[in-house]
């Protein structure tokens, strides 16, 4: 599916770079431009493209501004900013507002094509979640228990762990309880929180309330590396091969790209790893939704 494009840039030749670059490349065309924030927010309303590659800094009102309107008007697409500013408060500023990806002019048309692949990527990975929610608020009427006797769900859960690189670490058995409590009570939407998931889990196998909140942090904890080993796993088969399947279907899947990206350059640069930040949130409810997914083929 082609997609649709708008570039909000007040540099003429920047623009029409961008715009033979993304018809050049394949993946879309675009469907209109603009030389100033104010201008490109009434375009970018009447058109609603798929993505919006817009410049940091415009004499009207800057590109962040410019998403803040845009998002608070209800426009849902994707934006990737382009700029020649440094400055990492501002660009952590620019994501904080919701891009995807960051180019810094000059504008390298290797660098803009592998990045519109990306997000392109990204996108339809996003897009089969969504269609695995709705095949699964359809599947509602189905009984549960005759498709865990179809295919098991320690059966389906198995391949998965295994490429994400978990199926040795301790708290990849937390994760295989955790999703036969959550299959067990078909939750499908409004997930609980975090920490109702744990003590749900915790509670299969404690009784007192001191016991089952013990238990509930150290199933965090486990959990919490285990996903972090996941990380590391696919953030090293991207290091040696970028295409690599697993790599292309499992790391936009269950990780945000800024995570992924930030420990591939501290294994490509061998800098002292942080503890880092992943989104367990995020990571299990795809998990979970993707097992559901499994369990009906």
């Amino acid at each position: 599916m082609s997609l649709s494009f708008v570039i909000v840039d007040d540099d003429a030749v920047s623009r029409r770079m961008l715009q033979n670059i993304i018809e050049h490349s394949g993946i879309g065309e675009v469907a209109g431009s603009a030389g100033e924030g104010m201008e490109g927010t009434r375009i970018i309303l009447d058109l609603n493209p798929d993505m919006v590659l817009i410049d940091l800094l415009m004499p009207d009102q800057d590109g962040i501004e410019t998403i803040t309107q845009l998002k608070d008007r209800g426009y849902t697409g994707k934006f990737i900013m382009i700029s020649q500013i440094e400055n990492k408060e501002m660009v952590g500023e620019a994501y904080q507002k919701g891009i995807e990806f960051f180019i810094h002019k000059p504008i390298n048309r290797l660098e803009v094509e592998a990045v519109l692949l990306k997000v392109n990527e990204r996108r339809k990975y996003e897009r089969h979640i969504i269609e695995i929610k709705q095949t699964l608020a359809k599947f509602d009427s189905v009984e549960l228990s005759t498709v865990r006797r179809e295919r098991p769900v320690r059966d389906v859960m198995k391949p998965i762990l295994m490429d994400l690189g978990i199926i040795g670490e301790i708290g990849s058995k937390d994760i295989v309880s955790l999703m036969e409590y959550l299959i067990e009570h078909r939750q499908t939407s409004d997930f609980p929180s975090l920490k109702e998931w744990y003590e749900s889990v915790a509670r299969t196998y404690k009784q007192s309330k001191s016991d089952i909140e013990k238990e509930s942090k150290a199933i965090e904890q486990r959990i919490r590396r285990t996903i972090m080993a996941a990380l590391v796993h696919l953030a090293s088969i991207g290091l040696t091969d970028y295409s690599n399947p697993k790599f292309e279907y499992y790391a936009p899947l269950y990780f945000d790209f800024q995570d992924i990206r930030m420990k591939m350059k501290v294994m490509e640069e061998e800098l002292n790893a942080e503890k880092g930040k992943v989104n367990i949130k995020k990571f299990l409810q795809v998990f979970y939704l993707e097992v559901l997914d499994k369990m009906k083929s």
